[in-house]
């Protein structure tokens, strides 16, 4: 990955952070690994625990940035959820899986939260 990208990637994750805490998200966890993998934020909206993946993008020539969060990186994400989940105990707790699309622009950012994104994938495709 080049550096620029990695740049784009942290900015959208720091723009994620505070859209998220302006909606009153409590934020637990950043960049939380495991072996299974890694999850951009982990955070609590209300009682909701929510498992949140930051997909960033500067335009939209390859399509839309939540598109990327395909059936194989939903199963990726599901598997570090129930890790932190079962390490955690945290089997009681409400929880889901949100997806955070951050467009920049020279016209400026665009952030769109969306909630329950997918359920837990528990089958490899």
């Amino acid at each position: 990955m080049t550096k620029k990208r990695i740049s784009l990637g942290r900015r959208g994750e720091e723009i994620a952070v505070s859209y998220l805490k302006s909606l009153k998200y409590k934020i637990i966890e950043r960049n939380y690994t495991c072996v299974f993998g890694e999850i951009d934020i982990i955070g609590r909206d209300r009682k909701t625990l929510s498992f949140i993946e930051v997909k960033t993008r500067s335009s939209t020539e390859y399509g839309h940035p939540y598109n990327v969060v395909n059936k194989r990186k939903q199963h990726q994400i599901s598997k570090v959820a129930l890790e932190y989940i079962n390490k955690n105990n945290l089997q009681d707790v409400d929880a889901r899986f949100d997806v955070i699309a951050v467009q920049i622009s020279p016209e400026g950012e665009k952030v769109e939260l969306i909630k329950n994104a997918f359920d837990l994938s528990q089958h490899y495709y």
